[in-house]
Order: C-alpha cells, then structure tokens, then sequence
C-alpha cells in the first residue's frame, strides 16, 4: 500500500510507527488501517488514491497515543497546540489533536483530509467527511477490539449505512462515558446531535 507521504514509504512508516508504539497499541493501528481500506471498497470508493488515504489515516491515526507526559507536553508546546478546557482536564483526549500536527510534522502527510480523519477520530464531529466518518468508525470495530455489546451490530450495520453505524457509535461512546462519570468532549455531543437528525430526515424523505 502506498504512504500518502513525502516522506517515508509506507515500510519505513511502520518501521517508524513500530518504534514509537506499544506493540498493541501498533497492532490496533494495522487494524484500523485494513478496516478502513475495507469499508472503503465496500462503499465503492476503490481507486488506489482513496484507499492510499484511507490506509495512511488509519495507521497513523494513534501515532501521538503512547508518548509520556512531558514529550506530550514537549509537542503541545512546540507546535503551539490550543487545548480545549475538557483535553486538559482529560488528557487522554489530547492525541488526537497532537496526533493531526505529529503526522504531518514527524511523517510528512500533508493531505488536509487525512490530519483531520486523525483529529477527529476519538471524539467524531458533525457532518463529518467520508474519510473522517470511516477512520472514526475503524477504530472502534477493528478486529483488534474487545468485545462490546454493540460491536456484532456496528460491525454489520457499517457496510450498508456508515451514517446510522456512526450515530450508533456516538450513542454509545456517550452512556460509557456517563456510566464512568467521566466529561463529553462538546463535539461527541454535537456529533451524536447531527447525526440522529441527518437519520431522521432521511427517513421522512423514505
């Protein structure tokens, strides 16, 4: 699979990737990485360009996910990364944005769709592009995942309506998040919100 990179093959990538990842935590990127290119040819978008993108975000997609704290904090200072009040009370939340600037700075991605397919893989956003909604949608069914409850349903529903698999996702991402008593990142809500009414329209229009 060709890198969308002017800097490295997709070999030197992983070998890279490899390097500065826990091996499991690399192991789920490859997953994400062929479950987009799946879901990519499912819904007919094939060429070798799409589904070069699609790979490329999907590998890289966790590529800021297992620095310490202060390389973190090293980047965010760096590339002047803006933190949102909720990343930093929830620091967890804070590789996808740094994972957006690492990829272009550290692995020479410049494509604008893919850094924000990786900016907003964790947390999703409205009205999402193809490739933002696939890679957000890859990492939760990847093979690599543990068991959910709705996993057997999302991993179904995917292939024939990403939109529906993706509000289902929200939905669920939202009750685990109150369940733990943990914070929602505003665009998880304002996603879940698009998303149910974009479903709705479509069914009156049916």
């Amino acid at each position: 699979m060709r890198l969308c990179s002017d800097r490295y093959t997709d070999e030197e990538a992983r070998k890279k990737l490899s390097h500065k990842l826990e091996l499991r935590r690399y192991e789920h990127s490859l997953g994400v990485a062929y479950t987009a290119c799946s879901l990519f040819m499912a819904h007919g978008h094939d060429t070798p360009e799409e589904l070069s993108r699609a790979y490329t975000a999907g590998l890289l997609h966790d590529c800021a996910k297992c620095l310490t704290d202060e390389e973190r904090d090293k980047y965010i200072r760096r590339y002047g990364v803006e933190l949102s009040r909720t990343e930093k009370e929830n620091p967890y939340l804070i590789h996808a944005k740094l994972g957006a600037v690492l990829a272009k700075e550290k692995y020479g991605v410049t494509d604008p769709e893919i850094l924000s397919s990786i900016r907003w893989h964790t947390t999703g956003c409205a009205d999402m592009t193809f490739l933002e909604a696939v890679i957000f949608s890859a990492d939760f069914i990847e093979p690599n995942r543990k068991p959910l409850i709705i996993l057997p349903e999302v991993r179904t529903l995917i292939y024939t309506d990403l939109d529906r698999a993706v509000c289902r996702i929200l939905e669920q991402t939202i009750v685990h998040l109150n369940n733990k008593g943990m914070a929602i990142e505003e665009h998880t809500l304002e996603a879940c919100d698009f998303y149910k009414k974009k479903i709705m329209r479509r069914r009156k229009q049916d």
